[in-house]
């Protein structure tokens, strides 16, 4: 067994802050199971409460004169921030409903893809706070390991489904025996 992949130092750090433990499973490519799925909702609301709590806040007053400029790089990171979330929660709320009987798998492989995520700009960035720039970089952390689970995901029920997907493995493996 392994740690769940993204779970080192800071964002261990930030789970156990946050009371979520290090998640671990087993050693196959793709182990989505319900367990995992409710742990990372877990984690996912908790963190869709900060960012919210963060960005309903708006910025401070700056004594260099550049409000405006802070406003607005606060304005563009909070979307992308919350929209990155919301697409996080509603990938997980997909697969706790697929689990509980709600939708089926093809429904889910359909329907559930989770988009793909707007980098942050750099720029934009540095003129926040570094609280506000560290909870920008857990949302991306979070949604880029949701991610790397729905595209594990995706292929394992492509290569369960495609005949010539499975044809083109089996090659692989053997021509693998010679090698």
């Amino acid at each position: 067994m392994r740690l769940w992949p993204g779970y080192s130092g800071y964002l261990a750090g930030a789970a156990a802050i946050r009371g979520v433990a290090a998640i671990q499973v087993m050693d196959r490519k793709n182990n989505l199971s319900q367990p995992i799925v409710e742990a990372l909702y877990s984690e996912a609301l908790v963190l869709a409460d900060e960012v919210r709590a963060v960005f309903a806040l708006g910025a401070k007053e700056s004594s260099s004169g550049e409000l405006d400029k802070v406003r607005l790089a606060l304005s563009i990171e909070g979307l992308k921030t919350t929209t990155r979330m919301m697409h996080t929660l509603a990938w997980l709320l997909n697969q706790r409903a697929f689990f509980s009987g709600e939708l089926s798998e093809n429904q889910v492989r359909r329907h559930g893809e989770l988009p793909e995520d707007r980098p942050v700009d750099i720029e934009q960035l540095a003129m926040l706070e570094p609280a506000t720039r560290q909870l920008i970089d857990e949302t991306v952390l979070l949604h880029t390991r949701i991610a790397r689970l729905d595209q594990a995901w995706r292929q394992d029920i492509e290569a369960a489904t495609s005949p010539a997907r499975a044809f083109q493995e089996r090659i692989g493996r053997e021509l693998g025996r010679f090698g």
